[in-house]
């Protein structure tokens, strides 16, 4: 390898929303190499959509704000470019629509309706039905480490990291 030349190691993307009562929605994203190291470490400062944006977008602001407001900007943050994006927050899909790279829901229960839903190992995940091609690009990224993986996991340690943050900033 060249002298100062750095190969970028493989890594995947953990990419979700908190709503906090008082506050707001506060984001969170987490890039782990493959052993389930972290990489990279992004957040965002609370956003709370004002009354004039609740009524304008109406049924579509969730999307806007988790996937173009949160998901965007966070993903601009980032050194490093994960094989894919995994979310536990269904709105974050939206921002499938402006990336290149491919984003699933990690499903706790059933899938949602609209949602292409398939197993990596022991994961169950799903992908916009307007996104079908993603679901191939996710298994064959994940193809060697699926029966390893825990893809639910990385979001308790974003949960925790943003809590721990809020109390230091009190």
């Amino acid at each position: 390898m060249e002298a100062g030349i750095v190969k970028s190691k493989p890594a995947l993307g953990f990419l979700t929303v908190l709503d906090h009562p008082q506050h707001g929605l506060f984001g969170g994203y987490l890039l782990l190499n493959l052993a389930g190291r972290p990489l990279e470490f992004h957040c965002t400062a609370p956003i709370r959509p004002n009354r004039a944006q609740q009524i304008l977008y109406g049924p579509t602001l969730e999307a806007f704000l988790y996937g173009e407001q949160i998901g965007v900007t966070l993903m601009a943050q980032v050194k490093t470019q994960p094989l894919l994006v995994c979310t536990d927050r269904e709105p974050v899909l939206a921002v499938r629509e402006l990336v290149e790279i491919p984003v699933a829901l990690v499903l706790a229960g059933e899938g949602s309706t609209g949602l292409a839903t398939f197993a990596v190992g022991r994961n169950r995940l799903a992908v916009p039905q307007r996104a079908g091609g993603d679901r191939q690009r996710i298994v064959e990224s994940l193809a060697e480490m699926a029966e390893s993986l825990d893809l639910a996991e990385p979001f308790t340690r974003i949960r925790e990291a943003i809590e721990e943050a809020q109390q230091a900033a009190r």
